[in-house]
């Protein structure tokens, strides 16, 4: 079965996953693109001989699509993925799934009364190889039972329109995402300590930060957000735990030796270093809607979580304490209590 895809947003991001769609993904087939500016989706859609369509109640609506991928501004996710649902059609919606925990919940009620799943989120770090071998690892008990988790999340900079509260809602919000999954476990409070800042932001930024969260089996989680550290994007990973630790492995990259130095590369850009995990995140959403499963990535709840959690970080950077999570019960459709 080819599956059909809507997209519904056609910019930088739309398009590329409509690349990765037509020349990467099999058995996708891209059939119709809305976007806000139509000359944008117009030049998305025709590469892939796509139809273009008014708007994503259209795109949802359309007998050629089978599935809906969700790539346009954030606060216009909310309302896209409760059409899907209402449209029985699986949804894949890039972060954040919607950026008001109230609309997050009205996604989590509208899936529920469906009765099963059809939301995935674009969280792509539980597609990487090296997150997924860390929680082989973790979930295997082989540094036994986790303590601390130590992050780091490092761009080499960002434009001027990048303000202090981003650095929770759009960079850390993929380790919020990724250390929810690596533990098993949940964020219960979160703290933002601001040491000396650095000569290299734009006045109105706070950088670096750095968060503090805990887990509701105690675990002590540290993440340092610089995205103006120059050298390049660098993501770092390490949960020590009773009986040993797991450290993320940088990207693979040749080492050169050559006028009294011995280097190796370290990557620029999100794009490079997780390029496969997108590729891997597509590979198995398609084979879910092909097959007619429940996807098993990010769910509702996960982006819920994702964007209570962020919300609340961005509240302890600007009050200066900490703020606890208080999340909703998780309803049992996502693994809650019964």
């Amino acid at each position: 079965m080819t599956v059909r895809v809507g997209v519904v947003g056609a910019g930088w991001i739309g398009k590329e996953h409509i690349r990765r769609l037509t020349d990467t993904i099999a058995g996708a087939r891209v059939t119709a693109v809305t976007d806000i500016d139509a000359a944008r989706a117009a030049e998305a859609a025709a590469p892939v001989g796509a139809r273009v369509l008014r708007d994503g109640a259209s795109v949802v609506a359309d007998d050629d699509v089978d599935a809906v991928l969700v790539t346009s501004w954030g606060p216009t996710h909310a309302e896209h993925v409760l059409n899907a649902i209402a449209a029985a059609k699986p949804v894949f919606c890039e972060k954040p799934l919607a950026t008001t925990a109230e609309d997050c919940l009205k996604i989590i009620e509208a899936e529920t009364a469906h009765g099963s799943r059809l939301v995935q989120v674009g969280f792509m770090r539980r597609y990487d190889t090296g997150y997924r071998q860390m929680k082989q690892v973790i979930d295997a008990g082989r540094i036994g039972q986790p303590l601390i988790v130590h992050c780091a999340h490092r761009n080499p900079t960002v434009p001027e329109a990048y303000i202090s509260s981003m650095a929770a809602l759009d960079t850390a919000v993929h380790e919020v995402d990724v250390l929810r999954w690596l533990l098993d476990d949940e964020i219960v409070s979160t703290q933002v300590v601001t040491p000396r800042a650095t000569s290299k932001r734009f006045a109105h930024l706070k950088d670096p930060q750095i968060m503090l969260f805990e887990t509701a089996k105690g675990v002590r989680i540290d993440l340092e957000v610089f995205v103006n550290c120059q050298y390049g994007y660098d993501i770092q990973c390490e949960a020590v735990g009773e009986e040993g630790l797991v450290r993320l492995p940088d990207p693979a990259a040749v080492g050169v030796r050559g006028a009294g130095q011995h280097s190796t590369e370290v990557l620029t850009d999100w794009v490079g270093r997780f390029a496969d995990a997108f590729d891997t995140e597509f590979r198995e959403w398609i084979a879910a809607v092909a097959s007619g499963t429940e996807p098993t990535g990010p769910s509702a709840w996960d982006g819920y979580a994702a964007t209570v959690i962020t919300s609340a970080t961005v509240e302890a950077l600007e009050s200066g304490r900490v703020i606890a999570t208080d999340l909703k019960p998780r309803p049992t459709l996502y693994g809650g209590a019964l």
